[in-house]
């Protein structure tokens, strides 16, 4: 399954997350019965979940009314979550709820120059805001969707000027910034927040990667949640959950021409690389500069291993300089381990198979090489006769890929 939390239109807030996962299909009356039990240790709280209009959008709006809440340190947050028990809220509900506010004390703690225990939440802390966040945790997880692979699109941040704890402070306010820094927003269209720490930090811990455009999706639902404001465009955060046809993730490719090095250096480093979380190493025969041979060496590896390999080039090789091609887009088939016993000479033998799928359709089978080796190895038999056994026997199993 994927899902794709897009706040490119309007934003995202707390209560539009819990308002598109709600138009998912859910048990009302259960998530209201949720989010006042937990919001109540805070507060007196009211939620009301109804079908609305955003400017020609249908969409589902859950206001979160609350009186008597106080401003409350992440400390006594923290403690308090931890003593509330609900049937419905397991301990990995919980932890991500607790998760989410993490995030948001560490915003505020980097704003303020101040330690985590000591951050006071206000406008977060308020007993409408844990319903918010303890109805979105519990229905990401009720609807499986934290099994899911998560996109997330660039967040539209609004503009001009709000009303704080802190007097008037420009949009976004210091602490949605400092949660989104990591990712793409914009600006506008409107002089209105539309996005507040809540939605960001919900955001933050929803999404497993961001991107610009849609991934391919089929079999697709759509959900919309209403924010609170009245604007001359839909105030709706956009969630879809299909069935990704192809799997894409973002990698970076680090390069650089060496032409006094070794072949026994190179295929030592070959390997170390390999050890250092690339996903890939290629070493090209090219001529370099001074019309001398050489070789360039390229290496795909994820974006967050990008130091660390690319310092291990330069202590490996004496290069002076890599060459890095920051978030190239790879797509990718599903990949499965499917382990199987392959009847040879009349005896079975454990072989692994890669199998490579897009959707349903089975696009490669290739036996693991090194249990191919061994069988043929144990049998006397050419390693291509084993191979070939293996992939045949295969395709006339009725193997099912789950």
């Amino acid at each position: 399954m994927t899902l794709i939390v897009d706040p490119q239109n309007s934003g995202i807030s707390g209560n539009m997350v819990v308002g598109a996962l709600v138009d998912f299909g859910v048990d009302n009356e259960v998530l209201k019965e949720v989010m006042e039990h937990y919001g109540s240790f805070f507060g007196k709280v009211e939620v009301t979940i109804n079908k609305t209009i955003k400017a020609g959008i249908s969409s589902s709006f859950v206001q979160v009314k609350a009186r008597d809440s106080q401003a409350v340190t992440y400390k006594e947050l923290i403690e308090t979550l931890d003593g509330i028990e609900h049937p419905e809220i397991t301990e990995e509900i919980r932890e991500f709820a607790k998760k989410v506010y993490k995030t948001m004390a560490e915003a505020e703690s980097h704003v303020h120059g101040t330690t985590m225990d000591k951050v006071h939440f206000h406008e977060v802390g308020a007993a409408d805001a844990v319903a918010d966040v303890i109805g979105a945790s519990y229905l990401f997880h009720k609807l499986e969707l934290k099994k899911a692979k998560v996109y997330g699109m660039p967040v539209a941040l609004g503009g001009g000027r709000i009303d704080s704890m802190h007097g008037k402070l420009a949009v976004p306010a210091p602490a949605t910034l400092e949660i989104l820094k990591t990712v793409p927003t914009f600006g506008g269209p409107v002089d209105k927040e539309l996005t507040t720490p809540t939605g960001a930090a919900l955001y933050m811990n929803m999404v497993d990667e961001f991107i610009k455009f849609y991934p391919l999706l089929s079999n697709k639902t759509v959900g919309y949640g209403a924010g609170k404001m009245e604007l001359e465009y839909p105030n709706v955060l956009r969630m879809i959950k299909g069935v990704g046809e192809m799997e894409h993730e973002n990698v970076s490719i680090l390069e650089t021409n060496v032409d006094d090095v070794s072949g026994e250096v190179l295929g030592h480093i070959f390997e170390g690389l390999m050890k250092s979380g690339a996903r890939d190493v290629s070493i090209i025969p090219t001529i370099t500069k001074k019309n001398r041979p050489g070789h360039l060496l390229r290496v795909i590896a994820k974006p967050k291993d990008t130091e660390q390999i690319s310092e291990e080039l330069i202590r490996e090789t004496g290069t002076l300089g890599v060459r890095v091609l920051p978030y190239a887009h790879r797509n990718i088939a599903q990949r499965k381990i499917v382990p199987m016993n392959v009847i040879i000479d009349g005896k079975p033998y454990k072989i692994d198979i890669k199998v490579g799928m897009i959707g349903e359709d089975v696009i490669s089978v290739k036996p693991e090489y090194e249990d191919v080796k061994h069988v043929a190895y144990l049998t006397g038999r050419q390693l291509k006769y084993v191979t070939d056994i293996a992939v045949q026997q295969f395709r006339n199993s009725e193997f099912k890929i789950n």
